[in-house]
């Protein structure tokens, strides 16, 4: 059986949570606020006017490589696909110079030509100072 304080502390915390929500709910209005004074009503601010959609509508959804093939070196491999997932396991099908088809990962080297990196459609290849971008053929 528990001690006569303890009884006491357990009434008064269960009628203060029977009549808290009571005083709360039917206080009047003026009263839950105290004193202080309505904030000033302001007008919402006008956002500015939205750019036009003109420009997104007209631009080409899938727009042409920016880089083309006429800036390639002569002697650059020649792309002829992509196999793998991109970051893990992919390689680049090149045509070498004697006509052969061969599988390069990043950091091997076919012609002079080392395979840097590839994207999603396109391969980068170093040789010195030299970085060129050889897209896949589009036909």
């Amino acid at each position: 059986m528990s001690a006569r304080p303890d009884r006491i502390a357990i009434g008064l915390a269960g009628g203060f949570a029977v009549l808290m929500p009571l005083v709360l709910v039917f206080a009047p209005r003026g009263t839950t606020r105290g004193d202080l004074p309505a904030p000033p009503q302001r007008p919402l601010a006008v956002p500015a006017a939205a750019p036009p959609l003109v420009a997104a509508y007209e631009r080409p959804l899938f727009a042409a490589p920016v880089e083309s093939d006429a800036g390639l070196p002569a002697d650059a491999p020649t792309l002829v696909g992509i196999v793998g997932r991109l970051g893990a396991d992919a390689v680049a099908l090149v045509k070498t110079a004697d006509g052969s088809t061969r599988a390069l990962q990043p950091g091997e080297s076919v012609d002079g030509w080392q395979l840097a990196s590839l994207a999603i459609d396109a391969a980068f290849f170093t040789r010195g100072a030299q970085r060129v971008r050889v897209p896949l053929p589009t036909e």
